[in-house]
């Protein structure tokens, strides 16, 4: 497939295991270069990949190096799955490593990705890239938002935006509900507790998820006022655009059509 070829592979595979040396390191922003030139194009630095993974480890430590080279190879994946199954945006894909927002986006990757180990929120990071990519959407400030997102929620967050986002897409979608957004988030959330099956002692924990969902701008309360059984979890939460957007670009570029 060119420029996603076995020889990058290699170089991939060499960077998570090659032995740390005693040789300088340098600057974020030469790292960030050399990320740009493994996530696709010419490979160019197989001879030099292990002094990027010297590079990256003088600078943050073994732990963070794994974390970022991790979060690397599931971008150039993703890239890989996205050249091969659209070709329409193959010219773009290929001059990704000249798009200055491109480069960017590495750039917040790599520094998000110090944030956590949690494999799943590293992978949500190379799909907001990637996704982003597969859009034409590489706003430095979108990126950011959505990325801190990322590595801040927690799985059982994004079921319940999963959730949210599954019943209320329509009010966003459709101008006739969301004219009236309370009324309507309030409607479709009388099903809230069917949805989930919750007992009694599980409400609460989908109040915390809800009040991480809101704290980042992705959901907000509908309303102030509680139901008439007074469940916390039954507060009307609505999705909001960022949410909706957030969801979007986290999913598989393997499974989407």
């Amino acid at each position: 497939m060119g420029q996603f070829d076995s020889e990058t592979d290699a170089a991939l595979t060499q960077l998570n295991y090659e032995a740390l040396s005693e040789t300088p390191g340098g600057e974020f922003v030469e790292i960030v270069g050399d990320l740009l030139k493994l996530v696709g194009g010419p490979l160019g630095i197989i001879g030099g990949s292990s002094n990027l993974l010297l590079k990256v480890r003088k600078l943050a430590g073994a732990s963070y190096a794994s974390n970022l080279f991790y979060t690397i190879t599931a971008v150039r994946n993703d890239l890989a799955t996205l050249y091969e199954r659209y070709e329409k945006l193959r010219s773009r894909i290929e001059s990704l490593q000249t798009d200055p927002k491109f480069a960017e986006a590495i750039s917040a990757l790599a520094l998000r990705a110090m944030h956590t180990s949690v494999k799943d929120r590293l992978k949500r990071l190379a799909r907001i890239v990637v996704n982003g990519v597969k859009e034409n959407d590489l706003e430095p400030e979108s990126l950011d938002d959505m990325m801190r997102a990322a590595v801040e929620l927690t799985d059982w967050d994004i079921i319940v935006l999963g959730k949210m986002y599954e019943s209320q897409k329509q009010i966003i979608t459709n101008s006739a509900f969301s004219y009236d957004w309370s009324t309507s988030v309030g409607n479709v959330w009388t099903e809230w507790g069917s949805i989930f099956g919750l007992r009694d002692d599980q409400h609460l924990k989908l109040r915390t998820a809800l009040s991480r969902l809101q704290s980042l701008g992705l959901i907000a309360e509908a309303q102030t006022n509680f139901v008439k059984d007074g469940s916390l979890a039954r507060q009307p939460f609505g999705l909001l655009l960022d949410g909706m957007k957030f969801y979007e670009r986290l999913q598989e570029i393997a499974v989407q059509k």
